[in-house]
């Protein structure tokens, strides 16, 4: 700090955001939100209510205790990228580390984007079709439609040098898991249990879960407390469904009149939000099912009605929304790749198109490949999650704290030898 004509260190506060703190809030709720609220049903199913909300709690608590750590460590020394932060921290070992989870976790979170559309869109089709039941055509085949969604919609949109304009997708993700939310409390009051017999309609995969919707007294009985061989699957669903941590510290640029305490605010307000949210969703889908629902919630539905109008038009919804949130969440992991492997390098058409397709490509097979999105939720939420939310963060921090001991300890010992001050 002593030094004359050295360039002064750039502090989070130093940047002059434009967001208002509502704004930011929204960002950040919208950051947080995925694909991961669909799978809640299905772990309170296989918790129980009260282990379910002790879990859900202590998730969310971790979560905001691990912005902080962010913020604490990343405010003061200016960064705006995760990977920045662990080369700051570790070299080019944690840059390295940082990308890596990134990619791992957003490649995760496109195949269950990209599942969503596989499951989803043969029964948006299929009613209307005005048919009750899979047929077996080939534009009721999920695999295909996948292909086609992604070569005629996704590359092309992941192809394009910004993405800005696609921001506004993300405020209509949130409007359209709030539609989500609202169609799931309506339709536990007008859903019986048990189900009738119609959901032998039902794709043969969605037996693999609950085989047994109506045939015992307890199908209809919500559980407290519950371990079975599906309970292992409840934490990395929850770890999915709040991970937002390499959206977190761009969108806390922006924020106006920007401060630590500010920046932890709309954390910890946009992590209640989310907490409210998943919670009435959980809740309301696993007391319309009870043990028959299934790891997609949205997809129990089809048993009921597959030709019902409410859930037509909210299955619509999520899917313009997942299909337009592929290609923003691919941008961070191409950003990533480059920033690792060719870290100065100018833009080239080339590695940016090679990387996109490559991506999508990826993404496709194990779309194709993986039964269940519960597979998606439990190996991503199991892996990447845990290390974006909770163990990163921590290293981060105590990594910096190491380095700026030894920064004091060497003043100390420079001033000592000098003779000055304290």
């Amino acid at each position: 700090p002593h030094k004359s004509g050295g360039k002064k260190e750039i502090h989070f506060t130093d940047f002059e955001g434009k967001t208002s703190f509502g704004m930011s809030v929204f960002n950040l709720s919208n950051a947080i939100m995925g694909s991961g609220i669909l799978g809640l049903a299905f772990a309170m199913s296989n918790t129980g209510v009260i282990l379910f909300i002790i879990l859900l709690v202590f998730i969310a608590i971790l979560s905001a205790y691990s912005i902080h750590l962010l913020l604490k460590s990343a405010g003061v020394i200016g960064i705006r990228a995760y990977e920045q932060l662990g080369n700051r921290a570790f070299g080019t070992k944690g840059k390295i580390l940082a990308a890596f989870v990134i990619t791992v976790h957003n490649v995760g979170a496109m195949s269950s984007y990209l599942f969503i559309v596989k499951s989803e869109l043969p029964l948006v089709i299929q009613a209307f079709l005005g048919k009750q039941e899979n047929t077996g055509e080939w534009f009721l085949d999920g695999n295909y439609l996948v292909i086609i969604v992604s070569i005629v919609i996704i590359l092309p949109l992941a192809l394009m040098k910004q993405l800005g304009y696609l921001g506004y997708t993300s405020g209509f993700s949130l409007t359209c898991m709030v539609f989500f939310l609202i169609s799931v409390i309506y339709k536990k009051f007008n859903i019986t249990c048990p189900l009738e017999d119609r959901h032998q309609n039902a794709l043969p995969n969605d037996t693999d879960v609950h085989s047994d919707l109506n045939g015992t007294e307890h199908v209809c009985e919500a559980k407290l407390f519950t371990i079975n061989s599906q309970t292992a699957y409840t934490i990395p669903i929850l770890a999915f469904a709040f991970v937002c941590h390499p959206e977190v510290l761009p969108i806390y640029t922006e924020l106006r009149d920007a401060t630590k305490k500010r920046m932890q605010k709309v954390a910890n307000i946009s992590i209640l939000a989310m907490f409210t949210m998943y919670l009435l969703t959980a809740l309301f889908g696993y007391l319309t099912f009870f043990g028959a629902v299934e790891p997609e919630l949205l997809h129990t539905y089809s048993k009921v009605d597959a030709l019902d109008v409410l859930i037509l038009c909210v299955r619509l919804a999520v899917l313009v929304a997942v299909t337009l949130t592929v290609p923003v969440v691919l941008f961070p992991i191409r950003r990533a790749v480059l920033q690792t492997i060719w870290p100065d390098k100018p833009f080239h058409w080339a590695k940016h198109i090679g990387i996109a397709f490559g991506l999508i490509v990826i993404v496709n097979i194990l779309v194709i490949f993986v039964p269940s999105i519960r597979d998606i939720f439990g190996l991503i939420g199991a892996t990447s999650a845990p290390s974006l939310i909770f163990i990163l963060p921590g290293i981060f921090y105590l990594r910096y704290y190491e380095l700026l001991s030894f920064i004091i300890i060497d003043w100390v010992t420079g001033q000592s030898r000098s003779g000055g001050g304290h």
